[in-house]
C-alpha cells in the first residue's frame, strides 16, 4: 500500500468503528420509560383479604440490548412518599417510620447486576433491591412484548416485607399484616432494539 494512504485508511477505520460505537451508543442512551404507560403494583394481606396499592413515582435508567442481555445496565428508583392505597387516613401512615420512612430513606432501588435471557422474549434481571437502608438480592422474571417502537416489560416477585422493616413495632404480627408482599410490574419503554 502507498505509504501516503496508509495513515488516511488507519484514520478513516478508526473513525468508522468510533462514528459505529457512538451511534450504537446513542441508541442505547434513548432508551427511556414511558410512565404514563406504565405501573408499579404492591399486593398485601391484611388479616387475610388483599390489598392493592400502588407507586404513583417511579424512574429508570435502561441500556438493554435483548441480543446481549449480559451487557445491560438497569436501575429502578421508586419514590417511596409516592405510595397509594386510595383510603386517605391510610396512605397518611405510610410515609412514617414505621411503615416506609420516608423522610430518612425516600427511595426504594434495585440494580441488575446479571441479567439473562429465559425464553423466547423472557428474561431474569438479578440484583439488590434497597428499601429503608436494607438490601436483598432477588431474581426478577421479565416476559418483554413489542408494539411499533414501545416494548413492554411485565413481571412479578415477592419480598418480606418484615427484611425490610415495612411495618416495625405492633405492624410486625403477620396476623394482622402478612410478611410476604406481591409486587407487580408493567414498564413501557422506548428505544429498545427488536427482540
Amino acid at each position: 500500500m502507498n505509504p501516503k494512504l496508509e495513515n488516511p485508511v488507519k484514520l478513516l477505520t478508526a473513525a468508522s468503528v468510533l462514528c459505529l460505537t457512538l451511534c450504537a451508543n446513542a441508541a442505547m442512551a434513548q432508551q427511556e420509560l414511558l410512565p404514563a404507560q406504565s405501573e408499579i403494583v404492591f399486593v398485601s394481606k391484611q388479616m387475610g383479604v388483599p390489598v392493592e396499592g400502588r407507586f404513583r413515582k417511579f424512574d429508570a435508567q435502561i441500556s438493554f440490548d435483548p441480543a446481549k442481555p449480559e451487557r445491560s445496565k438497569i436501575v429502578f428508583s421508586v419514590d417511596l412518599g409516592s405510595a397509594w392505597l386510595g383510603a386517605p387516613e391510610v396512605d397518611a401512615e405510610l410515609p412514617k417510620p414505621v411503615w416506609f420512612n420516608v423522610a430518612k430513606f425516600p427511595q426504594a432501588s434495585f440494580s441488575a447486576t446479571a441479567v439473562r435471557r429465559a425464553g423466547p422474549g423472557k428474561f431474569e434481571m438479578q440484583g439488590p433491591l434497597s428499601i429503608k437502608g436494607a438490601s436483598q438480592t432477588i431474581l426478577v422474571p421479565v416476559q418483554l412484548s413489542q408494539t411499533g417502537t414501545v416494548t413492554t416489560a411485565v413481571g412479578s416477585f415477592t419480598l418480606k416485607r418484615l427484611a425490610f422493616r415495612i411495618g416495625d413495632n405492633e405492624w410486625a404480627d403477620t396476623s394482622m399484616v402478612a410478611d410476604e408482599v406481591q409486587v407487580r410490574f408493567k414498564l413501557a419503554l422506548n428505544g429498545v432494539a427488536k427482540l
